[in-house]
């Protein structure tokens, strides 16, 4: 919702809106002079001429309710964003189940250090262009595409990237089979190219059967017309490697994040720069300064010795890669402390997390966040935590309401807990899509103190 409110601010819409979260983000939105309500009532909607929900509202909400009854158009958050980006002749809309923020930062960092004014959304903050939106006289527009409930297919992308295709939101589509066939339905839009992950076997299957348009494809493999060699780590989160195309050198990369799995990142967003006719030297320069989206592997600070770091991670697949990437690292010891983030997902891929919880020197785990679901699985923390050897959790009364002041008390005990045991020369990182970064920020100033 925030790139979306930053980009029709600019355009002159006025705007207001409302949360049930105090929020970095919410702070951003009234620095913007838009009028925030804390908390969802009836009342809030009066005088709208358009009213826009996300997907994480529920049907009951009553400002929702309030909405649907009052005669004035209501549309969900992927709607509105079609509609936005059906204004740009080149929508280069970037899917996948994981990387999307990183790879939609990267080529909007790229385009605009080449100096194109462009429009973006991205579903996290990038420090260049001072938000998640932005909106620019050009035609060309930068968007995370979100396969969630088929939101994706609400977009007019005229270039479609494709970074790969894994097992999430199996609540709603309930196969593999049937999240490929959104992504074949996603590809078919694209009106100029395709850009996809040519070694990622569920991607090559969704664009089966499709033609008339360019088909590009990245990876590490050679046979791709992108690909990356002698990958390696320099220090920190400095990552190189050389990008070729079509067997001919371009040149050398320099990342400032750590992990294959952006170098995957990043051949994407080469390949879009040079369709465009980004040259390569603005396409390193571009590379070299992002130095991550916000919540990506974002180191938050240093105290006592103790590294503090945040990632968005929150599938199986994102929490292996940065774990990884993360045991890597020169660190003593590695503290992983993890947000389980909806009902459905941590009871579908239990074994999963468990599996790749157990990566780290120690995983801690909060009470799971349900968003936008009830628990009806009678899936608990207690459920992941006794998979994971040694884990460290917090027992809760599980038949307790949870509320803000249940929940705070849970991040203090984290917090308090990392305190007593992290040492000098660790790191600990905060994981999760909900908002265990608050436990991250707690840590560094208690530690401070």
């Amino acid at each position: 919702m925030y790139p979306l409110a930053q980009i029709l601010h600019a355009k002159g819409y006025f705007l207001s809106g409302s949360d049930n979260n105090e929020t970095e983000t919410l702070e951003a939105v009234r620095s913007m002079g838009i009028k925030v309500f804390m908390g969802q009532r009836a009342e809030n909607i009066e005088g709208a001429d358009l009213i826009v929900f996300s997907a994480a509202i529920m049907a009951d909400n009553p400002e929702l309710v309030a909405a649907r009854a009052s005669g004035v158009p209501v549309l969900e958050r992927s709607e509105l964003l079609g509609i936005v980006t059906s204004w740009y002749k080149d929508a280069v809309c970037v899917s996948g189940t994981h990387g999307k923020t990183t790879t939609t930062s990267m080529i909007t960092q790229i385009f605009y250090t080449a100096g194109v004014d462009l429009s973006a959304f991205i579903g996290g903050k990038l420090p260049c262009i001072g938000g998640s939106g932005r909106s620019g006289s050009s035609d060309i527009m930068v968007c995370e595409a979100c396969e969630f409930v088929d939101t994706f297919l609400k977009l007019y992308p005229d270039v479609a990237v494709i970074l790969n295709i894994d097992a999430d939101h199996l609540d709603y589509f309930k196969t593999v089979d049937n999240i490929i066939k959104s992504f074949h339905a996603f590809s078919e839009k694209a009106s100029k190219a395709l850009i996809v992950n040519g070694d990622d076997e569920n991607s090559l299957k969704a664009i089966e059967g499709i033609t008339g348009k360019d088909i590009i494809f990245f990876g590490l493999d050679s046979k791709n017309d992108y690909y990356a060699d002698n990958i390696r780590s320099v220090s920190g989160l400095e990552t190189h490697f050389s990008a070729y195309h079509k067997g001919g050198l371009m040149g050398e990369i320099t990342l400032n994040v750590a992990g294959r799995h952006n170098v995957m990142n990043a051949l994407a967003a080469v390949a879009a720069a040079d369709y465009y006719g980004i040259s390569f030297d603005m396409i390193q320069k571009g590379l070299s300064e992002f130095h991550g989206a916000k919540r990506r592997f974002e180191k938050l600070g240093c105290e006592k010795g103790i590294t503090v770091v945040d990632d968005y991670a929150h599938h199986p697949t994102e929490l292996e890669a940065t774990l990884k990437a993360a045991m890597e690292m020169n660190f003593n010891k590695v503290w992983a402390v993890f947000q389980p983030f909806t009902f459905s997902r941590t009871k579908i891929l239990l074994d999963d997390f468990a599996r790749v919880l157990a990566i780290p020197d120690c995983a801690v785990l909060t009470d799971i966040m349900g968003s936008r679901e009830k628990n009806t699985y009678g899936i608990f923390t207690r459920h992941l935590a006794e998979k994971i050897p040694g884990c460290v959790w917090f027992p809760q009364d599980e038949t307790a309401e949870w509320t803000d002041e249940r929940k705070y008390f849970n991040f203090q005990q984290i917090c308090d807990y990392i305190c007593e045991n992290a040492s000098d020369g660790d790191l600990v990182i905060t994981l999760g899509c909900g908002d265990a970064y608050k436990i991250a920020k707690m840590i560094l100033k208690k530690l401070k103190g």
